[in-house]
């Protein structure tokens, strides 16, 4: 039984031998690892204590790794994610990113590259964690709300600018302190914990 602590890498594979691969590659960086061979299975479990990140096939049977993201989405879980995407998957990985997800590597991709994504995305993990008891308490100005709302609608940063009739290098300097403020490091994050956020106040 793993210590609660330690960062786990959950592997999310149809394939036996890429899951073994993954499994040995990440426990010889010293992180702790749970396999799944599908997203039912995976499901169907608790998910890990924080820090944790998902490395996801993106095509599997039954459930894609895209309808295991919009359910782990759903269920608000902290879970950073990366995508495992063949060449012709390429226009879905991008989807999938889109949507939130922390990155997608290509096959065949080189073992440090993917080490260095997935300790990136456990480094936001640890930041979703520690804000993750903080949200209510994190003031943002009229201006960051502003801002930070039209974000969350996806508008890009010289829309952003258009409508708040401000420049996008204040747009971008906003969005830097409201990023610092929620403790993350990516838009990813950001996205994650608003949800997480909305997900509390709406059960509260």
């Amino acid at each position: 039984m793993k210590p609660e602590s330690k960062p786990t890498v959950v592997v999310v594979d149809d394939d036996d031998a890429v899951r073994d691969a993954l499994s040995m590659l990440f426990r010889t960086a010293g992180l702790a690892v749970e396999t799944h061979p599908s997203p039912a299975h995976f499901l169907r479990h608790p998910p890990p204590a924080a820090p944790a990140c998902l490395v996801l096939d993106i095509r599997m049977p039954s459930m894609s790794g895209l309808e295991l993201q919009q359910e782990v989405q759903r269920r608000a879980m902290q879970l950073p994610i990366i995508f495992i995407t063949g060449h012709g998957d390429i226009p879905m990985a991008v989807r999938a990113v889109k949507n939130g997800a922390a990155d997608f590597l290509e096959k065949p991709f080189d073992n440090e590259r993917l080490l260095m994504l997935v300790k990136s995305a456990l480094h936001e993990s640890r930041g979703l964690e520690s804000a993750a008891g903080k949200l209510s308490e994190i003031a943002l100005s009229h201006r960051e709300r502003q801002v930070l709302d039209l974000v969350l609608a996806g508008k890009p940063s010289r829309q952003i600018a258009s409508d708040l009739f401000i420049s996008p290098k204040t747009v971008e300097f906003h969005r830097s302190r409201i990023m610092k403020k929620f403790g993350v490091t990516s838009m990813a994050g950001l996205f994650r914990a608003c949800l997480n956020q909305q997900s509390a106040e709406d059960q509260s």
